[in-house]
């Protein structure tokens, strides 16, 4: 089994999958000469010293036991060995094609993979950037306007009631600011309610939270059936995917209605799974066109990683339908 190293120092030299094998090498090319020298000095012998004649002679006295047919027994026994080493020949180039294809499409995955986490490792980053920009310029300055009111108190009492309260009303103010402000920052990092209220209560906050960002879309979410005993990696990937496919919708799509929905379903291949399906009527997209960005990617990964499978229907004009399948692991069978 090759590692790792020897995939990636092969893959760039490696033929497309089904490419036929080169032509022979050359110790192939040079054993065939000689068994062909070979061949035609034993004839050239045979025919000087009449071998035949003194093989008819030798086996003479043992006619008895048919040692005569002795020539064109050997002479079956090598053609079946020529065929049985053509059709190992034969089997052992197939297989070096296979194998070859094999690493080949191994050195695509394993490309893949190094793009797919430098794309994510850009992503944090600029994710982190964003967490640190806003957490300077609103929890900072706001930190700051706080302190100054403080001590402005603390220092300079006002002398009325009316200016005490003023600047207290303006501490609140701040503080409420700031408060809204990082419960934004922990909704981008864990979905709200998903660990307290569950799947379908973190779905609602979602749809809700987006309506505002999306005035000219109608939003909609069907869900049928409980949810309580699905698995936390479960529910994480079915509100990631929800969330991704509403962010996709508010840049590109232009959508007049966009529906959520969410079940249970038995699959012949999965058993019984989450079925989840986003669904609008705006803009589309070329499917075919290398264009996908990383929330697609990172969707169809995410579902792979669980275990299930995914799917995406769009066209230019006719709108996107994501779907997904991930198998339901119990939130008892976590430390499986």
């Amino acid at each position: 089994m090759p590692n790792i190293a020897s995939v990636e120092a092969s893959c760039d030299a490696r033929p497309e999958p089904g490419a036929e094998p080169g032509p022979l090498p050359l110790t192939a090319t040079r054993d065939g000469l000689i068994v062909v020298a070979l061949t035609v000095v034993t004839a050239a012998l045979c025919a000087r010293f009449d071998v035949s004649e003194l093989l008819h002679r030798w086996t003479a006295p043992w006619e008895r036991i048919q040692l005569d047919e002795l020539p064109a027994i050997c002479l079956v026994l090598a053609l079946g060995l020529c065929w049985f080493a053509l059709r190992r020949f034969r089997e052992t180039r197939s297989e070096l094609v296979r194998r070859r294809a094999a690493e080949s499409r191994a050195g695509l995955a394993l490309a893949h993979v190094r793009r797919l986490s430098q794309r994510h490792i850009e992503v944090q980053e600029q994710e982190r950037r964003s967490i640190a920009r806003e957490l300077h310029d609103e929890l900072g300055q706001y930190l700051q306007v706080i302190k100054l009111d403080a001590v402005g108190l603390r220092d300079k009492p006002p002398s009325d009631s009316r200016s005490l309260a003023d600047r207290a009303e303006a501490i609140v103010d701040n503080c409420n600011h700031l408060h809204a402000m990082l419960t934004g920052l922990l909704q981008r990092l864990r979905p709200v309610g998903l660990d307290e209220l569950g799947l379908v209560a973190a779905l609602e906050h979602c749809i809700q939270s987006w309506q505002p960002r999306l005035p000219a879309t109608t939003l909609t979410l069907t869900v049928t059936g409980e949810y309580d005993d699905v698995s936390e990696a479960a529910s994480l990937a079915v509100y990631r995917l929800v969330q991704e496919s509403l962010t996709n919708i508010a840049k590109h799509a232009g959508a007049r209605r966009a529906a959520v929905q969410l079940r249970r379903d038995g699959d012949a291949e999965l058993g019984e799974c989450l079925v989840v399906e986003v669904t609008d009527d705006g803009a589309g997209f070329d499917v075919g066109a290398p264009t996908q960005g990383l929330g697609l990617i990172g969707m169809r990964e995410r579902i792979a990683g669980l275990g299930g499978r995914s799917s995406l229907d769009a066209g230019p004009g006719r709108g996107t339908r994501v779907r997904a399948w991930i198998p339901i692991a119990r939130s008892t069978d976590r430390g499986v």
